[in-house]
């Protein structure tokens, strides 16, 4: 990456981008889930390929062919419609949960309006009286785009820093 590309990201741009990832987390944990849908454009792709333990130095350690999931607006409309109803027993009782969000770094595009976003997650859950805690780790990259004057996320694939995913499901938002 060149000092040239970065320098065309303005700290206003960050700062605006930065802002969307907070609102995105706020809504998460807050379970207002129908508005992080809307946050997300009508194309996105939103995946979390596998980390496999692997030997040797500069070896890839993700696996591209295989995900925990892959999905697409309407699949992740039609999980968060579900939350909503009360079919949806993983979260009943619903969960107490936890998104930080930290190192966001902003990379210039060609696309005046398009970014590349990278950021390290850690995301954390509780439930009903039990004294567990699940959490999951990791780095985000996304795609963010300006579409009609709102920053839409249209591209996010996740990669954890667990091969072993020791959640009780995979239920949550990342």
């Amino acid at each position: 990456m060149s000092l040239n590309v970065q320098n065309k990201v303005t700290a206003d741009i960050h700062l605006e981008i930065t802002n969307l990832l907070n609102m995105e987390a706020y809504y998460l944990d807050n379970r207002k889930y129908k508005d992080w849908v809307e946050l997300l454009a009508d194309t996105i792709t939103y995946r979390m390929p596998l980390r496999e333990t692997v030997e040797g130095v500069g070896v890839s350690n993700i696996a591209e062919d295989s995900a925990f999931f892959e999905e697409t607006k309407t699949s992740l409309r039609t999980r968060v419609n579900r939350l909503y109803t009360k079919s949806a027993w993983v979260e009943n009782p619903s969960t107490r949960q936890r998104h930080f969000i930290t190192n966001i770094y902003v990379e210039a595009t060609p696309d005046p309006d398009e970014y590349k976003v990278r950021s390290y997650f850690l995301f954390m859950r509780s439930r009903a009286s039990t004294s567990d805690i699940e959490q999951m780790f990791g780095e985000r990259h996304d795609i963010i785009r300006k579409i009609d004057n709102e920053w839409k996320i249209c591209s996010r694939t996740i990669y954890p820093d667990q091969s072993v995913i020791t959640t009780m499901n995979m239920s949550m938002f990342l």
